[in-house]
């Protein structure tokens, strides 16, 4: 019988898959939410301003 891994070794596969979700957020996901929220809100205030007219002040 093969005898089961323990908490304390490390298992090589499961290291693997979580080295290559920390890429893919970081260096994914990461900025390219955050270019997203950031014109999207852009967006947002250009077409109210565009409604509404620039802001008083």
């Amino acid at each position: 019988m093969r005898p089961e891994s323990s908490p304390a070794t490390p298992h090589t596969p499961a290291k693997r898959d979580e080295r290559r979700a920390f890429i893919a957020l970081a260096v994914f996901l990461a900025p390219a939410l955050a270019v997203a929220i950031v014109g999207g809100l852009g967006f947002i205030i250009w077409m109210s301003q565009l409604i509404y007219g620039p802001p008083a002040g």
